[in-house]
């Protein structure tokens, strides 16, 4: 009976640990290829050069660590929201052991040279079959639990997370088909403009899904909760879940201006893009006013710091994102440092921030104790990642704005003013730049594997009883 009687915590557990962990793994990649962009002659090795370990470091930051995040986050909440246990608990630890099986292979294939070659899509056919067959298997785990639930209610955050879940399995399908030659090479099943298409429908939608409305789910419930205050707007947040879904699908087209692709899908992308503005402003307003009357809090609640820094990253990434839809602005920045700039505000500002916050607030809940082992060592690693995200995004908008103006400025008779490889010597500095606050963030990141090992040394794993909906308070 005792089972029956409380939460499963043990998945949750499982993933939020390997969120530290396949954190420090993905982020010390990074580094290493920052490094290789200063120092070329780091590119030592054929399977450890820059063009191996930069889609190992893609696939690890966003699946690895991001991934587990969003399980270990979207499994604790729905129970807690739905106030009965996780359905399927096999299923589950299936979903868990089958993510890192998938991880693993990444980390074995993607150095070999064995990929499809497509952003965020390199993995090959094998490992595809197998991401689909977990993923199905968490849908039937998350909406088995939404369908057991001991309230009429469905509480917003599970929305958010239904909707990545639903999402990701389509994009993931579609993008993915492909023909398979051999056991470890398969070619796209689309050609041409087509495939550029397809691919970009799925790529911008990784971000628009699994990047932000899955990590939306995250901040709908983990905001109110360590805030201690209601969701500012309910209604708002309703809002903003159809108003993204439906407008973050048709985005992709703006990462193929100036291509092949006809000028219409082009401006469609452009102009989908200027409308998410609207809704990606209403979340992160509806966030951060969750904190009326609360302001206080961020002076002593490191935990809370990290996730209002997140909301005005995302904030700032989603401003700047429709911005550079814009096809003239997008004439400045396509192919320059200021995209990788905007890329990690969303990725490290938005994305780990949100996620380092829920796995603060959830390691002590989970082995039965109220605090972190150190609330210093939390505030510190807040302040090692933030500067070090701070010294990354503005060192790579810099590079970025100045590589834009240089290849495209000309001479009184036409020519061009610079060779390509001026714009890459005047590039090293903000690589340089980069490399540190980049080395910060995994700093920041191993301070919080330490912080995690000491507060669960010795404790107990905790199962939470499950509370009755009318006494509850999820």
């Amino acid at each position: 009976m005792q089972s029956q009687a409380t939460y499963n915590y043990k998945v949750v557990r499982q993933f939020a640990i390997m969120t530290v962990v396949w954190g420090i793994v993905g982020m010390l990649v990074g580094v290493i290829v920052a490094a290789q962009l200063v120092w070329p002659d780091l590119n030592v090795l054929e399977y450890l050069h820059f063009g191996r370990l930069r889609p190992l470091h893609t696939n690890a930051v966003i699946f690895a660590f991001g991934g587990c995040a969003l399980f270990a986050t979207s499994f604790y909440v729905v129970q807690r929201t739905c106030h009965t246990r996780l359905f399927a608990p096999g299923l589950a630890s299936f979903v868990f052991w089958g993510w890192q099986l998938i991880i693993v292979a990444a980390a074995l294939t993607l150095p070999l040279g064995i990929t499809t070659g497509k952003e965020y899509a390199e993995l090959e056919w094998p490992i595809d079959i197998a991401i689909a067959v977990v993923w199905v298997a968490y849908a039937v785990v998350f909406f088995g639990t939404i369908a057991t639930r001991k309230v009429s209610h469905i509480y917003v955050a599970n929305w958010f997370y239904g909707a990545f879940i639903i999402a990701v399995a389509l994009l993931h399908i579609v993008n993915s088909a492909e023909i398979p030659v051999s056991l470890l090479k398969s070619y796209s099943a689309y050609a041409g403009v087509q495939d550029a298409m397809v691919q970009w429908w799925y790529g911008h939608n990784a971000v628009g899904f699994f990047l932000t409305a899955g990590f939306l789910g995250m901040m709908y419930y983990f905001v109110p909760k360590q805030a201690d205050r209601p969701i500012y707007s309910y209604r708002l947040s309703v809002v903003h879940f159809w108003a993204l879904i439906f407008t973050y699908m048709w985005a992709g087209p703006h990462h193929l201006h100036y291509t092949a692709l006809p000028d219409w899908a082009q401006s469609v992308g452009m102009l989908f893009s200027l409308i998410l503005l609207a809704p990606s402003w209403g979340g992160m307003i509806n966030g951060i006013m969750t904190l009326s009357g609360a302001w206080h809090k961020l002076r002593t609640d490191p935990i809370l710091k990290f996730m209002i820094t997140s909301l005005s990253f995302y904030g700032m990434s989603t401003f700047e994102g429709p911005m550079m839809s814009v096809k003239s602005v997008n004439a400045l920045s396509h192919y320059t440092d200021w995209t990788v700039g905007h890329v990690h505000s969303g990725a490290l500002g938005w994305v780990a921030l949100i996620s380092i916050g829920a796995i603060y607030f959830l390691l002590p809940r989970l082995y039965g104790k109220t605090e972190m082992y150190s609330t210093k060592l939390v505030n510190t690693h807040f302040w090692i990642a933030t500067v070090g995200i701070v010294l990354y995004i503005a060192s790579m908008w810099i590079a970025g704005v100045m590589q834009g103006l240089m290849w495209r400025a000309t001479s009184p008779d036409g020519t061009l003013s610079y060779e390509f490889v001026e714009g890459v010597k005047a590039t090293y500095p903000f690589w340089t730049i980069r490399l540190v606050g980049g080395t910060l963030f995994l700093v920041g990141m191993l301070v919080m594997f330490y912080n995690m090992l000491k507060t669960i040394a010795g404790a107990k794993a905790y199962n939470a009883p499950v509370v009755a909906p009318a006494a509850a308070h999820a």
